[in-house]
């Protein structure tokens, strides 16, 4: 048995050295166990994931370097996963599990912008802060999310929603073309003329199909007026918020609400049992400012049957766009990432509810009860936030839904449900049981073949049937892409497209997607145990 042991171990090594040594003869800059500075590149945003061991982390500089890691990682026969800005929910900037060949994009950070066409060419190593400052420098702006810190990357490509998005659509409404390594290591640039097939799921899947090196995206000239407000309800009765969820519902599918006005509900706890934390908030960008604001808000909240908040209007930003993206930024730290980022330790759902099929009334009414019991006596740090996605004058949903991989285009609310443990040192199961509970309760009161998705970008390692949550009718055809592209399963993490039936392998040496990929020599699995 020791014998077994110390041969595993000189197994090990050995895989090790092999993988240093086509590491320095590439001339790529990377970190493995046991380097100065593996520890601190291989932190997870979420800290439940802390486990996760990258057999290295490679960091580029060029499409060129790209390629050679891509390659080096088949060559090892090693997964191979992008890191934008390394914020997925279940780390799979990091392979989402040990033994991935990680390629950190951090140092690939060119925002440039054509003075003619206002066409921006954004590397994905910048994070959204840096996108924001850098197409504001040149008057200009894309659709995208709130939290600085987020790769560009990874937002666009499982969708990039943002507050602009009912006016500007998704972030990958915006591409033009992707410039990509694919797992073979040829580098290409795809658009609707050239790698059509590729361009089609690189805008939704990308992450299975290629490392993209860059996005060249149409902008936005910033708008002239920009509003972010809020009304805050600190004690709300459980039944008038499931009346307001389901009024708002049908508000924006029926009377309708201008494109430039993007709004959301964010539910927490309360001071007392039964009662809920309920914010509006939203960000306006049309016409006549706080006026133009106050006759589209006063008709909506009126028609939610909302009594009158406890914090009355509060208008954070009233001003420049650039202004109004600051003031939206998660924990208020500005658009500027040259600092640390934050970590926590959380486990996150979503729903995505269909636009011919919204809650039931019964569905909203179990939903905040839920919420306003079981919520209000739990440990955890928790929130649940409820987004109009669609509806009239949605940009979102007037594209046609097969025009991208994207496959819940035809949503009316994103719902993303969110409990935190904070710094404590491990997850407690509960924190499961409790979003899952709270699925149910939706669930439960919708017909048995409701046909509800789920938002990748709120990644959940858990999500049962996450094919078709996630991609909903494209994800066969994402298959046979992926056969084609990556039959070796080259690109592979949790929850990553699978190849289909019909490939020789099916994926890497046989096996499924949501398994690692065996080692060529049997000691050299002992990798994946390690590290």
């Amino acid at each position: 048995m020791l014998s077994s042991i110390l041969l595993g171990c000189l197994f090990l090594a050995s895989a090790l050295g092999d993988l240093r040594s086509d590491l320095n003869q590439a001339g790529v800059s990377a970190v493995l166990p046991g380097d100065s500075g593996y520890d601190g590149a291989a932190k997870p945003y979420n800290t439940r994931f802390n486990q996760i061991q990258p057999a290295a982390i490679g960091f580029p500089k060029s499409a060129e370097d790209v390629s050679k890691l891509v390659t080096i990682g088949s060559k090892n026969n090693l997964p191979v996963s992008a890191r934008s800005g390394g914020h997925s929910y279940v780390a799979n900037g990091l392979g989402g599990r040990s033994g991935t060949l990680v390629i950190d994009m951090s140092n690939m950070k060119k925002i440039t912008v054509d003075g003619s066409t206002h066409i921006a060419t954004i590397e994905t190593g910048n994070r959204l802060g840096n996108v924001a400052l850098g197409l504001n420098d040149a008057g200009r702006a894309l659709p995208h999310g709130t939290c600085p810190y987020v790769g560009i990357g990874g937002h666009m490509a499982y969708g990039g929603f943002g507050v602009t998005s009912r006016m500007w659509g998704l972030t990958l409404d915006t591409v033009q073309a992707v410039n990509a390594v694919l797992p073979n290591g040829t580098i290409i640039r795809a658009t609707s003329n050239t790698y059509s097939d590729l361009f089609w799921a690189f805008r939704g899947a990308a992450p299975s199909f290629g490392i993209i090196t860059s996005v060249e995206t149409t902008t936005f000239s910033t708008p002239s007026s920009s509003l972010i407000f809020s009304h805050e309800w600190f004690n709300l009765q459980t039944n008038t918020a499931a009346t307001a969820l389901l009024n708002l519902q049908s508000y924006a599918q029926n009377q309708g609400l201008p494109s430039e006005f993007g709004v959301e509900i964010v539910i927490g706890k309360a001071d007392s049992q039964g009662r809920l934390y309920f914010s509006l908030s939203g960000g306006y960008y049309g016409s006549n400012g706080q006026s133009g604001l106050g006759q589209i808000l006063d008709p909506l909240l009126q028609a939610l049957q909302l009594p009158a908040s406890d914090s009355g209007l509060n208008i954070k930003s009233n001003g420049s766009y650039i202004d109004s993206v600051r003031a939206l930024a998660v924990d208020d730290g500005g658009l500027d990432t040259n600092g640390s980022d934050t970590t926590d330790n959380f486990y996150a759902k979503s729903i995505m509810i269909p636009e011919g099929a919204p809650l039931s009334s019964q569905a909203c009414e179990s939903f905040m009860k839920y919420l306003g019991d079981v919520g209000q006596g739990s440990s955890l740090d928790w929130f649940t936030e409820i987004e109009l996605f669609g509806g009239k004058n949605s940009k979102i949903n007037s594209v046609a839904v097969d025009s991208t991989a994207f496959g819940r285009r035809d949503s009316l609310l994103t719902m993303q449900l969110y409990a935190s443990a904070g710094k404590a040192s491990s997850f407690p199961q509960d924190a499961f049981t409790f979003l899952d509970g709270l699925v149910q309760t939706m669930t439960s009161a919708m017909p048995s073949d409701w046909n509800y998705g789920a938002y990748a970008n709120y990644i959940d390692e858990r999500q049962d049937n996450w094919q078709q949550r996630y991609f909903g009718t494209h994800y066969q055809r994402l298959q046979t892409l992926k056969t084609q592209v990556d039959p070796r399963n080259t690109l592979v993490f949790p929850q990553s497209v699978e190849p289909g039936s019909g490939s020789g392998s099916g994926s890497a040496n046989g096996q499924s997607s949501q398994d690692p990929p065996r080692m060529d020599n049997g000691a050299r699995a002992l990798l994946w145990k390690r590290y």
